[in-house]
């Protein structure tokens, strides 16, 4: 069968970095992508959680336009008007003090480390260079030299040496095995609440508020890493407010921060963690710039007027149930919070990507994570007869003892 030509330029010209489904999607609105045949498709995945408020979502158009016809990049060199409103209305959504403006996620868990390595040396007088981070086994914090030297992923490490030293690697959801890696050199925990690219996988209720009750005893910074649960993605704004008093010293997000327009993160912390960073220590051309900034805040806006942590918690709740009466003899766990639900598969069953490939055929656009789980992330906007159109698919594709 002959490829589409938009895939066999891909294949000419770009790097071999993915493995993406055989689709070529060409337009979309809200959950609905066509490809370029004209084949409607339902998109469950929101480029994993960047497109929390829809495809092509038209309030945030109407800004873009507006911004785009105005101003689109300052630099830090000067002030715009757009990036201190938006810090501000950031700070207060979230009840946070202080934020510092990147673009990708991994930029923005970069800035974290920096930010936590100075603070241990100038604010608790760790000796230069011997600061320790502790993360989670099982980690996707993004593919940068330094975050991938602490990820546990071979695939991910392999080949890219040498690795950037600084960091203890313990099992997640496991308070023992960080109680027993800290020394007078931890400076910071950094995690996930609940890894999503690990395979959805949820720590015990009570776990981050244990997490962060040890960090504050011990002097210790709590980073969270809220890119892809952060914003409503869980039915929660961020996933750690399902426990009781688990805020974080330092936020960390993005995603859909950008409304599946553009690449916008964050930090978000206290004055007293950020006066360690001074003018010139740390800093991006395009961070803050006007155009991300106004866009950022009409998509927070959107999140809100629209009750999408809502909706997020009542479908995400609902969809959970109906794939709990699934009959399949693969299924070996179904496990979600909100709107980011992974279906794990044995090992028996092949694989996922040939139920994601499968799932396709049937109009309904997923991705496998790791070998054996399938990940359902739809956009927040879904409404509960469009859940029940992809349950029915995937009850088809699942319950298919032929497959």
């Amino acid at each position: 069968m002959k490829k589409n030509i938009f895939v066999e330029t891909v294949d000419q010209y770009c790097a071999n970095n993915y493995h993406p489904l055989d689709v070529v999607l060409s337009h979309g609105y809200g959950i609905w992508v066509y490809d370029n045949q004209g084949k409607k498709y339902m998109d469950f995945l929101s480029g994993y959680s960047a497109i929390n408020q829809g495809h092509c979502n038209r309030e945030i158009i109407k800004i873009i336009k507006k911004q785009i016809n105005e101003i689109t990049l300052t630099s830090r060199a000067f002030h715009n008007n757009q990036l201190g409103l938006f810090a501000k209305e950031l700070c207060q959504l979230t009840n946070f003090e202080m934020m510092l403006p990147m673009n990708t996620g991994a930029e923005a868990v970069e800035t974290a480390i920096k930010v936590a390595r100075k603070w241990g040396q100038y604010k608790k007088g760790v000796k230069i260079n011997k600061g320790e981070i502790i993360v989670c086994k099982n980690n996707f914090h993004g593919r940068t030299v330094t975050i991938i030297s602490f990820s546990t992923e071979n695939q991910y490490r392999d080949g890219f040496g040498p690795y950037t030293k600084g960091f203890k690697i313990v099992k997640f959801n496991n308070l023992k095995a960080i109680k027993k890696a800290i020394n007078l050199n931890t400076i910071a925990i950094l995690m996930e609440p609940i890894q999503a690219e690990g395979g959805i996988l949820i720590p015990d209720k009570g776990y981050l508020t244990a997490v962060a009750n040890i960090c504050q005893k011990n002097n210790i910074l709590f980073i969270l890493d809220e890119i892809q649960t952060g914003l409503g993605r869980t039915g929660k704004l961020f996933a750690y407010e399902h426990d009781y008093n688990a805020k974080p010293d330092l936020l960390v997000i993005g995603k859909a921060l950008g409304g599946g327009f553009y690449p916008v993160s964050a930090v978000l912390s206290s004055k007293e963690i950020f006066e360690v960073i001074k003018p010139g220590d740390h800093g991006s051309t395009f961070g803050g710039n006007p155009l991300a900034s106004a866009i950022a805040r009409k998509s927070l806006q959107v999140i809100v007027n629209e009750k999408l942590v809502e909706n997020s918690a009542q479908l995400g709740a609902y969809f959970l149930n109906k794939l709990k009466t699934l009959k399949s003899k693969w299924i070996k766990e179904i496990r979600g919070k909100g709107l980011l639900i992974g279906v794990e598969l044995y090992e028996n069953a092949g694989g996922a990507r040939r139920y994601c490939e499968a799932l396709m055929k049937e109009a309904l656009l997923c991705k496998e994570t790791h070998e054996n789980v399938i990940r359902f992330a739809p956009p927040l906007i879904i409404k509960k007869k469009e859940i029940d159109f992809a349950f029915n698919k995937i009850k088809k594709v699942l319950e298919n003892s032929k497959l």
